[in-house]
C-alpha cells in the first residue's frame, strides 16, 4: 500500500514538474541568446560544432560503442575512504552494477587477456590488472540518474575544484557553497547534480582571466566534464516509479534548474560553453591519434575476425570525419613558452589530472564511479595524445612503437568518452525542442 502512495506522490510531482515547465519554456531563450558564436581560446563557433556532431560523428559513434571491443570496459569495484561515503538506499538501488556477463564473453575476456598481455606495455596499467578489477558490459549500465546523494558526493567534486584547478582559496567559484548560508540544502543534491559556487562570480572570473592558458585550458576541461555528466543524467532520470517499474527520462525541471542563466546568475551558458570546450579538445585528440590506428598491424582484437575488421573500418571513418573538422583547437599553443618553464607546467598539469582520477575512486555509487572513472581515463588519453605529437609522427609502420603506445583499455575509455559528449551535445539540442514545445 505504501508503495502505491508513493507512485501517486511521484506521478503528481510529474504533473507539477509539466505545469512548471509551461511556465518556465520561455527562459530558453536567454540561454540560446548566450550560448552561440565564437569559444573563447579557440576559433570555432558553437553552431559549427552541433552540425558536424549532429550530422557526422553522432550516428557513428554511436554505432561503435555497440561493438564488443568497445562495449566492454575493465572496472574495479574497490572504493577509497568508504567510511566516509554515505551512500542513500536507493544510490545502493539504483547504482548498483550489473555484472551479468554471458558464458561466451568469459571465455572471450581470457583470450583477450592472452593477446593484450603478448603486446609490449610501454605505458602504466594502473589498477587494469588489479585482481579485483572485471569486465563491465557498458550497455546493460548506462549512465543515468542514481540517487546518489550526500556530503560525501559534494565533497568529491568540492576537492576537485579547490585542490586540483589551480584555484587559492581566497577566490571563490560562483555558486560556491562556501561563501553561502545554503550549503546544507546544496548538499542534499545528488553527486553529479551539484555545481560549484555562490557569489556573483566576476571575482573568480578575473582571476581565471589573468591565469595563462594551460590553467584556463585545465579548469574548462573539468568544468566541461562535471557539465557533460550532468546532462546525461537529466536526460536519463528517474521521473517515476510505478510497482517496481522504472521511467526514465528527459527532467526538464533540473536542467533549467543545472543551466538557466536566471537561475544560475548567469552560469549556465558559460558552464555549457565549458562542455564544448572539451568536446573540441577530445576531437582534436581523435585527429591526431588516427596515425597509430592506421597502420595494418594494429587492430581492435575480439577474437571474431569479421567483427574485428568492421570495427577497425567503423573507427578509421571516424578518425577521416574527425580530420575533416575545419576548426580543431590549436594545442600548439599550450606549452609554447621556455622549454624549461613549459616542461614544469605540463608536469604539474599532467599530476593535478592524475590526482582528480584517484579522487574518481572515492566516489560511493559503483555506477557513477565506473562511468566518473571511465570519462576522466578517456580525457586523460587524449591529453596523452595531445602530449605526445612528436612520437605519434614517428611511429613506425611496421612495428610497435616504444615512445607512444595505447592499452586495450586507454583505447575504450577514450572513444567511449567521447562517445557521451557527442551525446551531450546531442541531448542539450533535445532539451532545447523540448523547451520550445513547452511555450
Amino acid at each position: 500500500m505504501s508503495s502505491g502512495r508513493g507512485a501517486a506522490r511521484r506521478t503528481a510531482a510529474g504533473t507539477g514538474l509539466a505545469v512548471r515547465v509551461l511556465l518556465l519554456g520561455s527562459i530558453w531563450t536567454p540561454v540560446e541568446a548566450q550560448l552561440s558564436g565564437l569559444l573563447d581560446d579557440c576559433l570555432c563557433d558553437i553552431e559549427s560544432i552541433d552540425d558536424f556532431n549532429t550530422y557526422k560523428i553522432f550516428p557513428k559513434i554511436q554505432k561503435l560503442q555497440e561493438r564488443d571491443y568497445f562495449r566492454y570496459y575493465k572496472y574495479s569495484k574497490r572504493a577509497n575512504n568508504t567510511k566516509e561515503l554515505e551512500d542513500c538506499e536507493q544510490a545502493n538501488k539504483l547504482g548498483a552494477i550489473n555484472s551479468t556477463l554471458s558464458n561466451q564473453s568469459k571465455e572471450a575476456f581470457i583470450d583477450w587477456a592472452r593477446y593484450d598481455d603478448s603486446q609490449d606495455h610501454f605505458c602504466e596499467l594502473d589498477d587494469e590488472r588489479s585482481p579485483d578489477a572485471q569486465y563491465v558490459d557498458l550497455l546493460l549500465n548506462p549512465e543515468r540518474y542514481t540517487g546518489y546523494k550526500g556530503a560525501s558526493a559534494w565533497r568529491v567534486w568540492n576537492s576537485i575544484y579547490e585542490e586540483n584547478c589551480f584555484k587559492p582559496r581566497s577566490v571563490y567559484r560562483p555558486l560556491n557553497p562556501l561563501a553561502s548560508s545554503r550549503d546544507l540544502y546544496l548538499q542534499l543534491f545528488s553527486f553529479f547534480f551539484f555545481f560549484p559556487g555562490e557569489d556573483d562570480g566576476e571575482s573568480f572570473y578575473t582571476w581565471l582571466e589573468g591565469l595563462c592558458l594551460e590553467k584556463r585550458v585545465f579548469y574548462k576541461l573539468i568544468s566541461g566534464l562535471h557539465v557533460s555528466i550532468n546532462l546525461h543524467l537529466c536526460a536519463n532520470y528517474l521521473l517515476e516509479e510505478t510497482w517496481g517499474k522504472p521511467r526514465w527520462g528527459h527532467n526538464v525541471k533540473e536542467f533549467i534548474h543545472r543551466f538557466d542563466p536566471i537561475e544560475t546568475k548567469g552560469e549556465g551558458p558559460r558552464r555549457l560553453k565549458n562542455l564544448y570546450f572539451l568536446y573540441l579538445i577530445e576531437l582534436r585528440a581523435l585527429s591526431k591519434v588516427a596515425p597509430y590506428f592506421e597502420r595494418s598491424f594494429v587492430d581492435l582484437y575480439t577474437g571474431n575476425v569479421q567483427e574485428d575488421a568492421e570495427s577497425k573500418t567503423l573507427l578509421l571513418d571516424i578518425f577521416r570525419d574527425t580530420k575533416s573538422f575545419p576548426m580543431h583547437f590549436n594545442e600548439k599553443s599550450m606549452f609554447a613558452g621556455d622549454k624549461k618553464g613549459a616542461k614544469s607546467l605540463k608536469e604539474e598539469f599532467r599530476l593535478h589530472f592524475k590526482n582528480i582520477s584517484r579522487i574518481m575512486d572515492c566516489v560511493g555509487c559503483d555506477k557513477c564511479r565506473l562511468w566518473g572513472k571511465l570519462q576522466t581515463q578517456g580525457l586523460g588519453t587524449a591529453l596523452k595524445i595531445l602530449f605526445s605529437e612528436k612520437e605519434i609522427q614517428n611511429l613506425p609502420e611496421n612495428s610497435p612503437s616504444k615512445g607512444f603506445q595505447l592499452t586495450r583499455q586507454e583505447i575504450v575509455a577514450l572513444l567511449n568518452a567521447f562517445g557521451r559528449l557527442s551525446t551531450s551535445i546531442k541531448e542539450l539540442q533535445n532539451f532545447k525542442l523540448l523547451l520550445q514545445h513547452t511555450r
